[in-house]
C-alpha cells in the first residue's frame, strides 16, 4: 500500500472510496493542484494553470455521471505573485468553470511558499445511475476513451527543457461529459484515468486480470493525468456504448475482457 492509499484508509467509510462522495443526488469531490508536485510555474501560463486546476477537479464529477454546478476555491499564494499573475490565474479558473456550467461560490486564501490550488466541486447526479469504481464482473469488457500517452510525452519534453503546444494533453485534457451522460445506463463501472492505466486498471477490475485484445505501448500504459474515461461494460451492452461513442465523436477502445485470475500489474504513475 502506498502512502496515499494508507492515508485514505485511515478515513474509510461507506461514503468514500471513489473520486467523489455520493450523498442523495449530490456528488462532492476535491483535488489539489500544487506547484512542484503537479507542475512547475515556468511550464504554464497563469491562465493555463488555472484552467488545468479546474478541469482536473471537474473530471472527477463528470466521471461519476454527475454535472458539476458549484466550486469552493482555496488558494495558497506566494508573496511575490503580482496582481497581474493572480488576475490571469483567476481568469483561467473562471473560464474553465463557465465552460462546464460551474460557478465559483466561495473559498479562502492564505500566504504560501508555493502556489497551491484546492477545489471542492459540488455536483448533481445526471440520473439514479452514478458511475463508481466497484461492480465489475468476470466476462465484462474493459474500454477506454481517446488516445493515451500524450500527457507523459508532454511531461518528458518539459522535464528535458523543451516546449509543448498549448493543445498538448498535459496542458489541456479532454473530458468526455456528453458521452458519459448518455452512456452511463449501459456501463457497469467507470473512472477517469488520472494515475495511468497501469495504476487505475486494478482499481476498476477489483484486482482481477484482463485478457488484452489490444497491444499498448509503455507510454500508453503508464501515462498519468490523461483524464480519459476507463469503463467496464457488460458484453450485452457493448454495441450500445460503441454506438453512443460514435454519436458523440469519441474514440472508444476495447482493451480486453475481465477473467477469473488475480491481476499482476507492475508500474505506477507518480508526479515528478
Amino acid at each position: 500500500m502506498d502512502k496515499e492509499q494508507s492515508i485514505i484508509s485511515n478515513f474509510a467509510n461507506n461514503l468514500n472510496g471513489d473520486d467523489g462522495a455520493i450523498i442523495g443526488d449530490m456528488v462532492y469531490s476535491k483535488d489539489m493542484f500544487v506547484e512542484g508536485i503537479h507542475f512547475k510555474s515556468h511550464w504554464l501560463s497563469p491562465k493555463q494553470i488555472g484552467k488545468k486546476a479546474m478541469i482536473v477537479n471537474l473530471s472527477d464529477a463528470i466521471a461519476m455521471n454527475a454535472t458539476p454546478k458549484y466550486a469552493l476555491l482555496g488558494l495558497g499564494l506566494p508573496k511575490n505573485l503580482s496582481n497581474k499573475y493572480i488576475k490571469e490565474l483567476s481568469s483561467g479558473l473562471k473560464e474553465c468553470a463557465a465552460q462546464y456550467g460551474t460557478q465559483i461560490i466561495g473559498g479562502d486564501t492564505i500566504l504560501s511558499n508555493k502556489l497551491i490550488i484546492s477545489l471542492t466541486i459540488i455536483s448533481y447526479l445526471n440520473s439514479k445511475k452514478p458511475l463508481i469504481r466497484n461492480g465489475a464482473k468476470i466476462g465484462d469488457i474493459v474500454c477506454y476513451t481517446g488516445v493515451l500517452g500524450g500527457s507523459i510525452k508532454g511531461l518528458r519534453t518539459l522535464l528535458n527543457g523543451g516546449k509543448i503546444s498549448s493543445n498538448s494533453r498535459f496542458v489541456t485534457p479532454n473530458l468526455r461529459q456528453e458521452f458519459i451522460k448518455q452512456s452511463a445506463k449501459w456501463i457497469r463501472s467507470g473512472m477517469d484515468i488520472s494515475d495511468g492505466l497501469a495504476s487505475d486498471l486494478p482499481k476498476i477490475t477489483q484486482d482481477r486480470a484482463v485478457k488484452f485484445n489490444k497491444k499498448l505501448s509503455k507510454f500508453e500504459f503508464i501515462s498519468g493525468e490523461e483524464y480519459e474515461m476507463l469503463i467496464v461494460v457488460p458484453p450485452k451492452n457493448i454495441k450500445r456504448v460503441l454506438n453512443q461513442a460514435k454519436k458523440c465523436r469519441v474514440k472508444l477502445n476495447l482493451l480486453g475482457k475481465i477473467i477469473n485470475e488475480r491481476a499482476k500489474f507492475h508500474g505506477k504513475f507518480t508526479h515528478f
